[in-house]
């Protein structure tokens, strides 16, 4: 299938647009008509530069308010598409969008539309030309795929056929079953996009809130699997208004819109392989395989090596300088760490704590320094646990992540690596994430005790619970298509959590065995402390400003952190008051609670129990959990912790 984008997905000039669409490696363009006119060039000049780029101009669109309408207004519309054939010819654009007339003057007629249409595909196929009609969620009486369907089977045309895209089709709850009972040569083009679901009028949510699949919340893959097995093998095309997108650097863009559809292709092969090998019994069991086994067979969709499960996260390495380094080891050893090694070659120190596992690094002319000359200390690589590294890593390459290759003295650890958006090197190791033994043989190891006789004893922290990352605006879309796409995890609910200084929206994602858990948080407003901290990382937009640690004994663990002196961010006692009005909590027990400055969040299955420590250098914070059958992040309690942050510690 060619794979093919709109020009309206991207920021920049016409030219900008092409570049990085070329760069992708895409197959082609939609031509949006306004870039086309605010274009300054010819219709041949257009044409040669995307010939030059190795792109082709697969369709021009749209042509509005066409179909249905009285006969003065008909032909002059026809003479409207004669002067847009022109341009087509000129471009070498075989195909026009047709969208449904959302026109006050049109006429609910679909004899009318259908010969109109009829019209206009014979004038069309004059030019060797064909056209595509698509149904608009917000059309005057064409909303629906079936009706525009109703209408082309009616006009009956060969240069004629169905436009379909996933955006009007899902955004009004329609059901995409009935797509696979046409035929799939009427189908001219499909366009994919995916959407946050939200509770607007349909027309606002089109023009600004689409983003690309793997993105938002519609089921695409039951709407591309669908498409598919009507015998559907166009192209697999993008169209997406959004506002961020149109400010976003566009070569970013492109590599998420590619990797969008790869892994949109990826998940739909699986789909029918399934359907292909199932064991359905019956008549139409054997049907539905016999579609999957054609469609597969007929179209070569995208097949990168499967996604491995992860074991969890193995390791956190912090970016410093010497002085940061010695800062931040300090609070380690306080939150119970030891050190349990220095590396053969670099300034760089292991600690340990039940499963965890942090790295601190100051070697100068690292990655790691650079990355704190940027943005100050920061977490600036993770490990994450898997059974076979470079299967893990071969396939985050095939989604268009790049390799990374750190420096290695002799004999030392070779882990395969990524870059994920905004620089964090995410590394794949051996094994579960408690156990990295072949990560400690980079580490001359220390005798417990041996460098600092007085460090404070552990304090029961078994593992890293989950990270939460702070993300600039434009940032979001692209780590949600990371995480989904690159490193196989699942979003939750995706939710808006008030800060005195404005709203945070966050959504969790997590693999299915709960061991390896992100939460991205992005601030809608310039003022919040997630703000602040974004703005800290510079351009990379993007860093891990929270850390959660585990541990079985919430109430045991603090009272040590405590005596270790952490300090913790303060809690109002009227958080307190207010948990024993809303929940049957015993009193006693909310008390104990309220003397650790612990918050409290439950479900219908479990509880949570959590504490955030101060930040450090004003850049992260690390949080205490201790959850039992609860698989949120207690969101509830953030606005609380948000408060009690700003308002600073007890006088």
């Amino acid at each position: 299938m060619r794979r093919s984008i709109a020009t309206v997905s991207m920021s920049g000039t016409l030219r900008q647009k092409l570049e990085a669409i070329a760069a992708a490696r895409f197959d082609a363009i939609e031509l949006f008509e306004n870039d086309f006119i605010n274009f300054n060039g010819s219709a041949p000049e257009l044409r040669a530069m995307a010939t030059d780029l190795g792109l082709g101009i697969d369709l021009y669109q749209p042509l509005r308010d066409f179909e249905g309408m009285p006969d003065e207004l008909f032909r002059r519309n026809l003479d409207r598409a004669e002067r847009k054939f022109d341009v087509m010819q000129a471009l070498g654009a075989p195909l026009m969008l047709v969208c449904s007339n959302t026109s006050p003057q049109s006429l609910n007629d679909p004899e009318r539309a259908a010969a109109q249409l009829h019209e206009l595909a014979e004038r069309a196929a004059r030019r060797n030309l064909r056209i595509g009609f698509e149904a608009l969620a917000w059309g005057r009486w064409v909303k629906l795929y079936a009706q525009a369907w109703r209408i082309v089977e009616r006009a009956n045309h060969p240069h004629l056929g169905l436009i379909l895209d996933s955006f009007h089709t899902l955004s009004l709850g329609d059901d995409p079953a009935g797509i696979q009972d046409i035929p799939g040569e009427r189908i001219f083009f499909v366009q994919m996009a995916d959407a946050p679901l939200l509770a607007m009028d349909v027309l606002q949510w089109a023009r600004h809130h689409r983003n690309f699949p793997g993105q938002g919340q519609f089921d695409l893959e039951n709407f591309f699997e669908k498409t598919l097995l009507s015998g559907y093998d166009g192209n697999l095309s993008l169209e997406i208004f959004n506002d961020v997108f149109r400010e976003t650097p566009n070569r970013r863009t492109a590599v998420d819109a590619m990797r969008s559809l790869l892994y949109l292709e990826s998940q739909v092969r699986r789909r029918l392989e399934h359907l292909r090998d199932g064991a359905d019994q019956g008549v139409a069991g054997d049907a539905l395989r016999g579609l999957a086994k054609s469609t597969l067979n007929r179209i070569e969709l995208f097949d990168p090596p499967d996604s491995l499960p992860l074991d969890g996260i193995a390791f956190l390495e912090f970016g410093v300088d010497d002085a940061a380094a010695v800062a931040l080891g300090a609070l380690l050893e306080q939150l119970g760490f030891a050190r349990a090694g220095r590396h053969r070659s670099k300034a760089v120190t292991l600690y340990r704590q039940g499963g965890i596992h942090l790295i601190v690094n100051a070697q100068p002319g690292s990655d790691a320094r650079a990355r704190f000359d940027q943005q100050g200390p920061s977490v600036c690589a993770l490990g994450l646990g898997t059974s076979d590294p470079a299967r893990a890593a071969n396939r985050a390459s095939a989604l268009l992540s790049a390799r990374y290759d750190s420096p290695r003295g002799p004999n030392e650890l070779r882990l395969p690596a990524i870059v994920a958006p905004g620089g964090t090197v995410v590394h794949f190791v051996p094994g579960a994430a408690g156990d990295v033994g072949g990560l400690q043989a980079d580490f001359v190891p220390e005798v417990p005790g041996a460098s600092r006789p007085d460090a404070p004893a552990a304090c029961g922290l078994q593992a890293i619970d989950h990270i939460a990352m702070g993300l600039a605006n434009d940032q979001f879309d692209t780590w949600m298509l990371f995480c989904r796409a690159v490193l196989g995890l699942q979003p939750g609910e995706s939710l808006e959590l008030a800060d005195p200084f404005g709203l945070i929206r966050s959504c969790g994602l997590a693999n299915a065995g709960r061991s390896v858990r992100v939460v991205l948080n992005v601030s809608l407003s310039q003022r919040t402390r997630t703000a602040r901290q974004v703005s800290a990382t510079g351009r990379s937009g993007a860093s891990v400003h929270h850390i959660a640690l585990r541990c079985d004994d919430i109430f045991a663990a603090m009272t040590r952190l405590r005596a270790n002196g952490v300090r913790f961010v303060p809690i109002s006692g009227n958080y307190y008051d207010d948990l024993l009005a809303r929940l049957d909590l015993d009193e006693p027990l909310v008390r104990r609670m309220q003397a650790l400055d612990i918050l409290y969040d439950r479900s219908a299955t479990g509880e949570y129990f959590h504490a955030y420590t101060e930040a450090f250098a004003d850049r992260f914070f690390f949080e205490i959990v201790q959850r039992s059958d609860y698989d949120g992040y207690g969101a509830v309690n953030a606005p609380a912790r948000m408060a009690s942050q700003e308002q600073g510690a007890r006088p």
